[in-house]
């Protein structure tokens, strides 16, 4: 599919008019639980290949705006979303069927979700399911190659047949990262994915969410200011329900525009 450049909205600060390919494009987003509205007009560009941070303080709806771009939010009783947001151009919520957005944006969640099967099985479910697969023979490679990507499988590879949740909790979240990238999407979203992990399992996922990045654009949300420094390129700094800053991770962190962000990277709240 031939993908164009979106650019950003009239509306966007500054900071979010960039020379990179824009991948995804937010515009006005608002979502109410009920009548309770979370997040309020919300307006992002996301670059490709780029990792984009979210953060803020717990309940700022980040994790609520990440959901937002591949209709997770659809599942919840009640909540509804206004406003736009394009996938290439696509508008998802129009002009694309959700089981096929998210064959193109793949999630991970915050806490390791293997399948009850086996790690072969939690690999090649996504293929198998979407169809991607010719041969039989082809799983294999597929399963392989995506394990191989998120550096598991040369821990792994004597023991495919044995149960997913059965790993250690690092090894069940790259697990699920392979599982995320079997079926090859263009967007991979991150919720928190370290949380659950002890820092030498983190430190790895770092390294590749740093390595996967050169094949696919990646949103992470982060409780963890250090970590959006250390892994993103640009970073969005939600409060209350608002977008309050964008910009690039490094200006964000040693001078950022408002007052708020101020507070909040210098810990005087959050």
């Amino acid at each position: 599919m031939s993908r164009r450049l979106i650019l950003p909205p009239e509306s966007a600060p500054l900071s979010e008019t960039v020379a990179s390919r824009t991948k995804v494009v937010a515009k006005d987003i608002e979502v109410f639980y009920g009548d309770k509205r979370a997040i309020n007009n919300i307006s992002l560009t996301i670059n490709e290949n780029e990792v984009t941070a979210l953060i803020g303080p717990s309940g700022c709806g980040k994790s609520t705006f990440l959901r937002c771009l591949n209709r997770m939010n659809d599942t919840i009783p009640g909540c509804r979303i206004t406003g736009s947001v394009r996938l290439d151009g696509e508008d998802i919520y129009a002009d694309l069927d959700p089981v096929q957005l998210r064959a193109r944006v793949g999630m991970v969640f915050q806490k390791p979700n293997p399948f009850p099967k086996s790690i072969y099985d939690n690999v090649a479910f996504g293929p198998r399911i979407h169809g991607l697969i010719d041969h039989p023979d082809d799983l294999d490679g597929i399963v392989q190659r995506s394990l191989t990507r998120a550096g598991l499988y040369e821990e792994v590879k004597d023991r495919l047949r044995e149960p997913g949740t059965g790993l250690s909790g690092g090894q069940q979240q790259r697990l699920c990262i392979a599982r995320a990238i079997a079926i090859d999407p263009e967007v991979i979203l991150m919720d928190e994915p370290c949380s659950a992990l002890d820092p030498i399992a983190t430190a790895r996922v770092e390294e590749l969410i740093e390595e996967l990045r050169n094949d696919y654009t990646i949103v992470i949300v982060t409780h963890s200011m250090q970590q959006a420094a250390r892994v993103s390129q640009r970073t969005a700094f939600f409060h209350l329900g608002d977008l309050i800053e964008v910009g690039n991770t490094e200006d964000i962190f040693t001078s950022p525009r408002e007052a708020l962000t101020q507070g909040y990277i210098t810990g005087r709240f959050g």
